[in-house]
């Protein structure tokens, strides 16, 4: 897809890689529509690159579907959706705590997997009516966001593990299922990238952390997944695959 001129929505867009993705994006001329509960945040970023900043909770249906008819009104409906937003918790099951509180859990799975969906979803609504962009019949592209925790879970990840295992799980199915409307879907699998949360560690934590990863033996870098994520855009035999951007890196059990 030729990514100029065409409405692009980022949640999660106010930091790390969502930042990084809807700076790349209005650098080719997309018009960006930035999601985040971080309204401060968000506003910041979409001033930077002229797209708008719009305030969500991205696991509310009705706050969802107000944040897409927002974007649609300023810009379009949209061809591109990149899904970034995500916690990442660190919990055991069984603590020196105690247990872990299902709300904890819930709390995961709602915004990195429910909010991933609820997305998708009023994105496919949109696209299923716009008119297609190539003889293909290509009418819009998803990009998702896993993890490597959805392959190797380290210990105290069994929340994040799981939300992000099940990002990766509805990759394909909903991929062929929105084949007949002409909307790919694909998922980018990061490792250890510099984030906000992991750039909030120490050095000497950091250093340890980038020399875990094969090749490059350092943290990833925002704009290396806006690469990709701008690349499945680009590349309309990309479809229903989860991607791992991580250096060759398998996580140890901790």
């Amino acid at each position: 897809m030729d990514i100029k001129d065409h409405a692009a929505i980022i949640t999660g867009g106010a930091s790390g890689l969502g930042a990084a993705t809807a700076r790349a994006l209005a650098a080719r001329g997309a018009r960006v529509a930035i999601v985040d509960h971080n309204e401060q945040g968000a506003a910041a970023v979409a001033s930077e690159i002229g797209g708008i900043a719009l305030a969500c909770d991205v696991s509310s249906a009705s706050e969802a579907e107000v944040a897409m008819q927002k974007a649609a009104e300023a810009h379009g409906p949209a061809r591109i959706l990149v899904n970034c937003a995500g916690v990442a918790p660190a919990k055991k099951v069984l603590g020196k705590s105690g247990v872990m509180a299902l709300d904890d859990f819930r709390r995961t799975v709602e915004i990195n997997l429910v909010g991933t969906f609820n997305f998708l979803r009023l994105f496919a609504e949109q696209a299923a009516d716009l008119e297609p962009l190539s003889q293909s019949g290509e009418r819009g592209v998803i990009v998702n966001t896993a993890s490597v925790a959805a392959y190797e879970g380290q210990i105290g990840q069994t929340a994040y593990a799981a939300s992000k295992g099940g990002v990766m799980a509805l990759t394909l199915p909903a991929a062929r299922e929105f084949a007949q409307i002409g909307v790919r879907v694909c998922t980018i699998a990061p490792g250890i990238f510099e984030t906000p949360m992991l750039l909030g560690l120490p050095e000497a934590a950091q250093k340890s952390l980038g020399a875990s990863v094969p090749f490059p033996s350092r943290l990833g870098k925002p704009e290396e997944y806006a690469a990709l994520a701008l690349a499945i855009i680009d590349n309309e035999m990309l479809n229903g695959e989860t991607i791992r951007l991580d250096g060759a890196l398998r996580m140890a059990p901790k």
